[in-house]
């Protein structure tokens, strides 16, 4: 009998963008890690945190040097990956609320994320770990393209599972409660007994282990927690760092390993089910490392939250074995939007109608058939304080609090200290226009912050 989703598959595969082939169509695995230091990788030149699995994606594949998100904070970053397109022009200014009665808290309906794009090519798509967009009913995961889910609907949770006493958003009090709330399993609160970034990691490995000898390839969310705050970590890690002496890294330190060991099982998981070759893999962080888990964002000024290097740009990295050269270094800026443009691409689905992609199809520039940059211009702003930056080739403008309109040369001050002295008011003037221009395209916010009180709403 042929299947619903055996028809999707064959039919997308008539609609195939030429030179593509159905069975040529990869699978996608998006690991995304929380407030993870630029330096705390090894591909990046940490030396008292190992991670050897997380290396050997830039190993197989590329690291990208100069890797961005489209903001320096959680929940709009996550929405401009998801969607390939600047969460400005959609009003995702801010994290969103918590409050599970505000629909509009989340990407519109209109706009498309990742697994609803991948869902015309016949894709099984599921996300294991944080959400952040939205947690009213129509922003569901199973609502918006995914067709299976394991985690949390917020912005962040507790680690130990003791801990998870609340049964859902409906018993929030005060503010973090929800950090404290039962796991998802789809539609239903479980009970878990695992230490949640493994509980995450043996999520994804069964997500892949299920997909074994289907016809439709996949695309796997895996969205960790991890190192965002609280610091908690199982003395199963804690154990491996005894020999940091300050008590925050050491439980840092601890955490990423934990993401390690996860990634170490998923690329496992491929290896033994045969899929190494047909899955792209991104590695990268939401957004700089924050000032308040000790991460280090070295060589790179500032942290999470800010238009410093230190909070837009992140651990990146990508491996296609085979079509992308292993080993490779790419030093022009890229862009967490480009991830859906490049899946996009190779499973022959198109963008939504007046609604372009702000990233581009990578996979040419990685294996020079395209030469210059992706990007003429990154932009990012801040809605509510006017902060904003743009980087044109080296030169990248920016106001950051106290700093208004500051030059940077990045290809011999990537630590931003010194601003351009020399008088170059007419490039300054250009970038602020370019950015002026983009910054007429966007919406204001569209929905409560985070901030916003609702669990003592009379409401309640």
């Amino acid at each position: 009998m042929i299947t619903r989703r055996r028809l999707m598959v064959l039919a997308a595969s008539m609609m195939m963008l030429p030179g593509i082939r159905s069975e040529d169509t990869p699978n996608l695995i998006v690991i995304l890690t929380d407030d993870q230091g630029y330096h705390d990788v090894g591909f990046n030149g940490c030396e008292d945190i190992p991670t050897p699995h997380i290396d050997s994606i830039a190993r197989n594949g590329v690291r990208f040097t100069s890797g961005y998100v489209s903001y320096p904070v959680c929940g709009p970053s996550r929405a401009g990956l998801l969607t390939g397109r600047y969460q400005d022009r959609f009003g995702f200014t801010t994290n969103p609320t918590i409050d599970p009665s505000v629909a509009e808290a989340g990407i519109p309906l209109e706009e498309k994320n990742i697994a609803e794009h991948l869902s015309k090519a016949g894709y099984r798509s599921m996300i294991v770990g944080k959400w952040h967009m939205g947690s009213h009913r129509q922003n569901h995961p199973l609502n918006r393209g995914f067709d299976e889910f394991y985690g949390f609907l917020s912005g962040g949770h507790n680690y130990f599972p003791e801990n998870y006493v609340l049964e859902d958003l409906s018993e929030v009090r005060k503010k973090w409660d929800w950090y404290r709330t039962r796991l998802i399993r789809n539609w239903e609160r479980v009970d878990e007994t695992e230490y949640l970034t493994d509980a995450l990691s043996r999520e994804a490995v069964e997500f892949i282990d299920r997909q074994a000898g289907e016809v439709s390839p996949f695309f796997l969310y895996l969205a960790y927690n991890a190192p965002h705050t609280p610091l908690q970590a199982s003395e199963k890690y804690l154990k491996r760092f005894s020999h940091i002496e300050d008590k925050s890294r050491r439980t840092y330190a601890a955490m990423v390993s934990s993401v390690d060991d996860g990634v170490r099982d998923v690329l496992a998981a491929l290896d033994r089910n045969g899929m190494t070759d047909n899955t792209i893999v991104f590695f990268l962080s939401d957004n700089g490392g924050a000032a308040n888990n000790s991460s280090n964002n070295s060589p790179l000024r500032g942290f999470k939250a800010s238009m410093w290097e230190g909070g837009l740009r992140v651990p990146f990295a990508m491996q296609w074995k085979g079509v992308v050269p292993a080993g490779t270094d790419y030093d022009e800026p890229v862009i967490s939007l480009d991830i859906l443009p490049t899946i996009a691409r190779a499973a022959g689905v198109g963008e939504t109608p007046g609604k372009p992609f702000d990233g581009v199809d990578l996979v040419p520039f990685l294996k020079g058939e395209r030469k210059g940059s992706p990007h003429e211009t990154l932009k990012w702003r801040v809605f509510e304080s006017g902060d904003f930056a743009i980087r044109s080739g080296d030169l990248k403008l920016l106001r950051e609090r106290d700093v208004d309109g500051a030059l940077f040369d990045l290809s011999k001050d990537v630590s931003e200290v010194t601003p351009d002295a020399s008088g170059n008011e007419s490039q300054k003037a250009l970038l602020r226009k370019e950015w002026e221009l983009w910054e007429n395209e966007l919406q204001p916010q569209a929905f409560p912050s985070l901030s916003d009180v609702w669990w003592n709403d009379e409401k309640r």
